[in-house]
């Protein structure tokens, strides 16, 4: 897959492109649903494959105090859509100049003068330019004057085919579950294990006191976490290996009555080592229990190793 950023310096596609357009954070499945239709109108009329996309969530430009936490940062994105086959993601910088443009100069600067686009995949909802005033029928009617043809999709369910209700795979679906704490729920809707990246800093090295040593993760604050609780997971390093690990992702009632805000701690389980400063990648695999505070250090040891052999259990022997 190649990635643009800069639509005034690449050429134009001769042979044309089929598009898709949207945030796709998280591209869960039904983003891969959307791109599949892509695929397949391109391969029938040998047509490029390209997905447009955005370098922020536009809701934190358009309304930043109720931007929805992001389910994907970009880099992670983008290695997500480079499994889907695409040809092309086109990068957009979305600034505010972006999100006053109208809709129909979106279309004939991006789609038509950029992409070259002879096909628009795109869900029957959707949405863009300037107050939201592009839908499908604009594009329609566009499509019937430029050249290209447009197909709107229903929401889809985890099968892939057209559902309904709660059924249906969306991001904001998969934000409420993770929100819930039904972790089994948003991984079905992203059709993998959600995952968060961050770096590993210095904590109080209490864990460590106590037999289990963790590395505090440092997420930033626009990434969607699940609800505070403790999971199983894996955890990836900086050169691919993926350790199986204990997650603790809460405010250690234990230790602390106002902790402003959760920590995202990972044991590892039978390692030993210094991860300080790496990158981490963390997976959430399943959900074991809610945080909770423990009358003595002795209890709250004691759970932990139980949730450390559960742990185990649920994603088998360490590599």
């Amino acid at each position: 897959m190649q990635v643009l950023r800069d639509i005034e310096t690449w050429p134009r596609p001769t042979r044309g492109t089929a598009v898709t357009i949207g945030a796709y954070d998280g591209v869960h499945l039904g983003h891969r649903a959307v791109i599949a239709s892509v695929r397949d109108l391109a391969a029938a009329h040998g047509l490029a494959t390209a997905v447009v996309t955005f370098d922020r969530h536009p809701a934190a430009v358009v309304r930043p105090d109720s931007a929805p936490p992001l389910l994907t940062d970009l880099e992670q994105k983008l290695e997500l859509l480079a499994t889907t086959g695409v040809d092309y993601t086109l990068v957009l910088h979305f600034d505010d100049a972006r999100s006053k443009e109208p809709a129909e100069e979106f279309v004939t600067e991006v789609l038509v003068g950029s992409l070259n686009a002879r096909a628009v995949v795109v869900g029957e909802d959707f949405h863009f330019g300037h107050r939201r005033s592009g839908n499908v029928a604009l594009l329609r009617d566009m499509g019937a004057k430029l050249g290209f043809e447009v197909l709107g999709i229903d929401l889809v369910g985890t099968d892939g085919r057209p559902a309904a209700g709660e059924e249906r795979v969306s991001s904001t679906a998969i934000r409420e579950a993770l929100r819930q704490g039904d972790l089994a729920r948003a991984n079905r809707l992203l059709g993998r294990y959600h995952e968060v990246r961050g770096a590993v800093i210095d904590g109080d090295k209490r864990a460590r006191e106590l037999g289990f040593p963790t590395a505090n993760i440092a997420v930033p604050s626009e990434i969607c976490l699940p609800a505070d609780g403790i999971y199983a997971g894996w955890y990836l390093r900086p050169d691919g290996l993926a350790r199986p690990a204990a997650l603790s992702l809460g405010r250690r009632p234990t230790f602390y009555e106002d902790a402003e805000s959760s920590l995202l701690e990972a044991h590892l389980l039978d390692f030993e080592g210094d991860l300080y400063g790496e990158p981490a990648r963390v997976r959430f695999v399943e959900r074991l229990r809610d945080e909770r505070r423990f009358d003595s250090v002795d209890a709250l040891v004691e759970q932990m190793d139980r949730d450390c052999q559960q742990a185990r259990r649920i994603l088998g022997p360490t590599p």
